[in-house]
């Protein structure tokens, strides 16, 4: 009798044992995959540049290999330039991409809970949402000077509309059946907004955020090679007028690793957030 008991609960910890160990091998795989593609690119990179050095298809000089931006990387790092560009970089885009998404996420949430506000703002949104962020530069750089702050707001613009269009999803699109069960409990409006809706929309901001980190970083380049002084904008500028090729690509490079270590700390505070949230088929089907 008492092994019949204890069977069905023993069996239960062993499946879900399994399943976990599946969970952890297929994300050391994806990890493993993603390590090797940027292996393969650097090689194939490395190989492409060799073979033009040595048949002379076009000027070698306009094909750097990764060693020859690794060693101008490394020259960079030296004489203290580089971290001071990454540093300037850093600092913009932080500072822009935490604006656009408070002004995103606030005026999402305005939107979707007024009628009113939505009616007024929308218009404006929709017929300022097709130019290009860039169109604006000017603008700023009139407006706001040669300065930190022009290159700051031009950042923010380009962050806050996709925030602002994926928070109002968020909230629109929450389960109407947890709203009336918060209602059924007795949560009063204030509680059901803070404790079900905009918790439930988070997850939606926080991917308006990874979409509008690229497009921050996109603005970012385009500002500093407008009007500033450094930066890693201003490398690649600076390194056309002399035909640095391994200058460009050095701080080509180095934007992508920016870009990319900062979207991975979106993702990992969104899993550390948002542990609840279920990869769809993903985590469904077991492998």
């Amino acid at each position: 009798m008492i092994d019949e008991l204890t069977k069905g609960p023993i069996q239960a910890v062993a499946k879900k044992s399994m399943a976990s160990g599946k969970r952890v091998n297929r994300k050391n795989h994806s990890k493993f995959i993603q390590a090797l593609s940027l292996i393969v690119f650097l090689i194939l990179w490395q190989f492409f540049s060799a073979i033009n050095a040595h048949f002379i298809w076009f000027n070698p000089q306009f094909f750097p290999s990764p060693m020859i931006v690794l060693h101008t990387t490394w020259d960079y790092l030296l004489d203290g330039t580089l971290i001071q560009a990454i540093g300037a970089s850093v600092i913009r885009v932080l500072l822009g991409f935490a604006f656009g998404s408070l002004v995103g996420v606030l005026l999402g949430i305005m939107m979707s809970q007024s009628r009113l506000s939505n009616d007024l703002i929308s218009p404006v949104l929709n017929m300022l949402g097709p130019i290009p962020v860039f169109a604006f530069l000017p603008i700023f750089m009139i407006w706001f000077g040669i300065s930190e702050l022009s290159k700051v707001m031009l950042i923010a613009y380009a962050t806050f509309l996709p925030v602002l269009t994926y928070t109002m999803d968020g909230i629109k699109n929450v389960n109407p059946t947890w709203i009336r069960s918060a209602m059924t409990l007795g949560a009063t409006r204030y509680q059901i907004f803070t404790r079900v809706i905009l918790r439930a929309a988070l997850p939606n901001v926080f991917v308006g955020m990874r979409i509008s980190l690229a497009l921050a970083f996109g603005a970012l380049i385009v500002a500093e090679m407008m009007g500033s002084s450094e930066g890693l904008g201003f490398i690649i500028v600076n390194a056309r007028n002399w035909f640095k090729l391994d200058d460009m690509f050095m701080s080509c490079m180095l934007i992508g690793l920016l870009y990319t270590l900062f979207n991975y700390i979106l993702l990992f505070l969104e899993s550390v957030l948002f542990r609840w949230k279920k990869d769809g088929i993903q985590s469904a089907v077991e492998r």
